[in-house]
């Protein structure tokens, strides 16, 4: 029986990496599998989601729609591929630059003023490191909108475990709407038309957040960056007329988690609201208005794991990925899937 430790740390098998979007393997996107963790462990298909909440219960959705991110192009005669992150207040961008193979460049071969030459003579330059805990994150000044580059050279940011390069149409879900997000809001890659509707028929509420994702750590394992967000004043009063009504508040993500949150005063209600957050949440500072989530599964040493922690407790935690380990969940966007619910 495999062992998740409290502190994040497991292994995880190379053949448990899902490498390819489930349509490859010849399933509906709501045929991946489902672990629900309430009161004990259940297996399901994620189309059998609405057996598994309540009438009453609302499920809130990350409206921000996937950019196709990810830009070749090289520093000197070096070939890079550049992500861009997200967009600051003064018109410049974030980037992360990573090796042709997708993984980290170097830090030793970035510094303020490195040129990124990328294509139709687009020139981005490094102006100074974002967050002062890593150097993996750059402020940087382009000549060219990201944007116009991105529609006309962008793919999806991949990561080393998915080696073939897949179509945006695979980076989509079924409610993103406002274009902004480096990496898909992927917690609701599973969803469907025909499974929303199953949700609304059941008596289940879908609401929506707007939070844009930024470029993940997969290797670092760093706390998440700032991103920006947006609650809307109709979200909040149904997030405040569920858990007045004593229905359950369900996150799709941890960015739905971390948008709610932020907009959460110290009483748990919900207000409006907009702008950056930092917010960073765990066990010592849990959820407050999300009493459960529906999420992937994240890799060893993930930050992410924190949030679930906030949520759910590090007991379900650890013995969720405990079972989808030992029963062949595959992880990352285009694995499997979990509902996490706060057990009290």
């Amino acid at each position: 029986m495999t062992v998740v430790m409290a502190d994040r740390s497991f292994t995880l098998p190379p053949e448990r990496n899902a490498t390819a979007p489930p349509e490859a393997r010849g399933l509906a996107r709501d045929e991946v599998r489902l672990l629900v963790a309430d009161e004990g462990l259940t297996h399901a298909r994620f189309r059998e989601l609405p057996r598994h909440l309540r009438a009453g219960d609302l499920v809130v959705v990350n409206n921000s729609a996937t950019l196709s991110a990810a830009v070749d192009g090289r520093i000197g005669e070096l070939p890079v591929a550049v992500h861009f992150s997200t967009w600051l207040d003064d018109g410049s961008w974030v980037v992360e630059v990573r090796s042709p193979g997708r993984t980290p460049f170097p830090d030793r071969a970035l510094a303020p003023g490195t040129v990124l030459r990328l294509p139709d003579g687009a020139r981005v330059v490094l102006r100074a490191p974002w967050l002062p805990r890593a150097r993996r994150l750059w402020i940087a000044d382009a000549n060219i909108d990201p944007r116009v580059l991105m529609t006309a050279h962008g793919h999806p940011i991949t990561y080393s475990y998915v080696p073939h390069r897949w179509s945006e149409s695979y980076y989509t879900t079924v409610f993103g709407r406002i274009p902004g997000s480096a990496e898909m809001p992927s917690a609701a890659r599973p969803f469907t038309d025909r499974l929303v509707l199953d949700l609304l028929t059941s008596g289940v509420g879908v609401a929506p957040i707007t939070l844009h994702t930024g470029v993940s750590s997969p290797e670092a394992g760093e706390p998440p960056s700032p991103e920006r967000f947006a609650v809307p004043a109709a979200t909040a009063r149904s997030v405040n007329d569920t858990r007045a009504a004593g229905g359950r508040v369900i996150a799709v993500g941890t960015t739905v988690t971390r948008a709610l949150e932020s907009a959460a005063d110290p009483s748990g209600r919900i207000r409006p609201a907009s702008g950056w957050t930092e917010l960073v949440l765990g066990a010592d500072h849990p959820a407050r208005v999300v009493d459960g989530l529906i999420t992937g599964w994240h890799a060893p040493g993930a930050s992410h794991l924190d949030l679930l922690v906030a949520v759910a407790g590090a007991d379900t935690v650890c013995a969720a990925y405990a079972a989808a380990l030992d029963t062949g969940y595959l992880w990352h966007e285009f694995g499997d899937s979990a509902l996490l619910l706060n057990p009290h």
